[in-house]
Formats: C-alpha cells, structure tokens, sequence
C-alpha cells in the first residue's frame, strides 16, 4: 500500500472533480437537508463547467488526496480576492475539505488540514480560516482540536435554505 499522496488538480481533470464534490456534498449533507434543497445546490455548484471555471480562477487551487485506489478526498483552497470573504491581513481561506464517507476516519481529512496549513505557512500567511456549517458539531470539534476559534458567521444557501456557517480562524506563528 502507497502513501497517499496530495497533488494539484489540473482543469482537465474538472468532470471528476465535479463528480466527487457532488458525491462527498451529498454523503455529508443530505441528512440535514431537504432533497430538493440538495439536488439545487449541487446542480448549481457542482457541475464540470463550474469546477472548470474554479480550477482557473486566479487565487484558487484544488488537490486531490490520492490513495492507493485513486482520489479519495479534496481540497480547496483561496488567497487574495478569491476568498469568499475579504478579511484584514494575509490569510489562507480553505473552502472546501472533502472525503469520500467510505474512506473517513482513515486521516485523511486531517492530511488536506495539514497540507493546507503547511501551504499557508510556506507562503507567509498571517491565519487560515475557514467556514463550517453550524449543524456540523463533529467537524467544528475537529476544527477546534487543530486550534481554529470562532470569529464571526456568514450565510451559506443550500437550495432554497440559507443557513448559518461558523467562521473560524487559526493564527499562524
């Protein structure tokens, strides 16, 4: 067995990355939600051309986690004015830490963490940050072990829901 290893997603690779974030989307929400409400956030924010779109946006980057069997989770992350949220200072924003549910509890979610705060470090970054839905009570706990204090919230909208995320935020030494 290889050790994983995190690699950037080029945009060719743009239908599979839309057919992962639908499927782990899905997995980690659907319990919470509304099938319609699902179904419109994931037609709207998951399709090919829209992860196209994002895999060129200046300031985006995506990583697949790849394991032995191919790509088990991803990665987004966002600098400068591709951040969701204009925040004072140099900071990292990671929007998106996926891992397909039959592969969790393996560590790969906190191997994206990881990454991406060596990513930020490397980088010069004064804090990452980031947003976590505030029904999610197993991740903002896994946040909160990695060091991550709560500073503020913003609206999230899951089809037709709008919904609280929690924004949280590590300072980096």
């Amino acid at each position: 067995m290889r050790e994983p290893v995190i690699r950037t997603v080029d945009p060719s690779e743009a239908e599979a990355l839309a057919t992962m974030s639908r499927r782990t989307f899905i997995a980690t929400f659907a319990s919470g939600n509304t099938a319609e409400d699902m179904t419109a956030y994931v037609e709207r924010s998951f399709s090919a051309e829209k992860m196209r779109k994002e895999l060129t946006t200046p300031g985006s980057t995506f990583y697949f986690l790849e394991a032995e069997d191919g790509p088990v989770g991803y990665l987004k992350v966002n600098v400068g004015d591709a951040q969701t949220e204009q925040l004072p200072g140099d900071t990292l924003e990671i929007e998106r830490i996926y891992v397909e549910a039959d592969r969790q509890g393996e560590g790969f979610g906190k191997a994206l963490l990881d990454f991406a705060l060596a990513e930020a470090r490397r980088a010069g970054r004064e804090a990452v940050w980031l947003g976590v839905w505030e029904n999610n009570p197993k991740a903002i706990a896994f946040y909160e072990r990695k060091g991550f204090v709560p500073f503020g919230a913003h609206d999230f909208t899951v089809g037709a829901d709008v919904q609280t995320d929690i924004l949280m935020r590590l300072e980096l030494p």
